[in-house]
């Protein structure tokens, strides 16, 4: 198990130096200049280009590549324009909001997942099959901030059950179930696409399992039903279903950039769609930057449990 870890973590070394590449070049090559949006329309020739060289904007791409990955690797991300702080103190504080946000919904369609997806594989062909297979369908196709407008309007507008936006209330003593409360509609709204893809994965790999010979001598022996869905088909699913839950987490996180603008969540991606607004090229880069960071290492632990589950796995 070390020795995968390792190779895994030195895998991992080349993926984000590509990452930190594309998030570069992306930023690099969007139309606008920096410089004339830090400094708005009355910007003089002069200033310009005294912005521009602080920004190092007026050397070479490569150069400029360099010299921002070795401020990354130094822990550097620079200093936002927009904010006037520290880079890496915004979006530590951002990050932290949505990975609560990400967290819940991420819990929430695993179990959910799982749950639709073990009910249709017991039950094939019947009722309850075909509902989950609908909502399964259902729940795929709907769009995220379409779907936070509609509970928005019935659960927070008409029905008044839950708070409408943000982290906390604002007279509020940012307390626990203040959090909660606020953050049951954003949550369900992200989770409920990971969660329909979650189960019909877990539903084909169930049926798999429940089709192969060593189910089959469990019940001959009389083992009880449900532990052989538990305790034996279950932890034989998981193996394929674990790497799709560790993809998932990935698409939760870019998804939360919408929930988050929609339920206005304090999180790392309302900050990055106000930071594109303004061209707040460092910001921007910083939070993607760490989002995609967030990404492979929530592949890598899933990679990890996998192995867990499956030693021959890597072997």
């Amino acid at each position: 198990m070390g020795a995968y870890l390792l190779g895994r973590l030195a895998g991992l070394v080349p993926v984000l130096i590509g990452l930190s590449l594309i998030v570069f070049l992306i930023m690099a090559l969007i139309p606008g200049d920096p410089a004339l949006a830090i400094l708005g329309p009355y910007a003089t020739p002069d200033s310009l280009a005294r912005v521009r060289a602080e920004l190092g904007l007026d050397r070479s791409l490569p150069v400029q590549y360099a010299a921002w990955l070795g401020h990354v690797l130094a822990g550097d991300l620079g200093r936002s324009h927009s904010l006037n702080r520290p880079v890496l103190d915004e979006v530590g504080e951002r990050f932290a909001a949505t990975l609560v946000l990400a967290g819940a919904a991420l819990v929430l369609a695993a179990l959910i997942g799982l749950l639709v997806g073990i009910v249709a594989a017991v039950r094939q062909g019947g009722t309850a099959d075909r509902l989950a297979t609908l909502a399964v369908l259902v729940g795929i196709s709907m769009p995220s901030f379409w779907l936070g407008l509609l509970l928005i309007l019935l659960v927070s507008v008409r029905w008044r059950l839950l708070p409408v936006s943000g982290m906390y209330a604002i007279t509020g003593g940012e307390d626990l179930s203040d959090l909660l409360a606020h953050l049951v509609l954003p949550a369900v709204t992200l989770a409920v696409v990971a969660a329909g893809v979650i189960a019909r994965l877990t539903r084909s790999a169930m049926l798999e399992v429940l089709r192969q010979d060593f189910v089959r001598t469990a019940r001959a022996k009389g083992v009880p039903e449900r532990r052989i869905i538990v305790a034996h088909a279950l932890k034989a699913a998981l193996v394929t279903v674990i790497p799709v839950i560790g993809i998932q987490a990935g698409f939760v996180l870019g998804g939360a950039v919408y929930v988050e603008t929609v339920f206005q969540w304090p999180g790392i991606g309302r900050m990055l769609v106000n930071a594109i607004a303004t061209r707040d090229v460092l910001l921007v880069q910083g939070g993607v930057l760490v989002v995609a960071t967030a990404y492979v290492l929530f592949n890598l632990a899933a990679d990890l449990l996998q192995r867990l589950l499956d030693p021959r796995i890597g072997a």
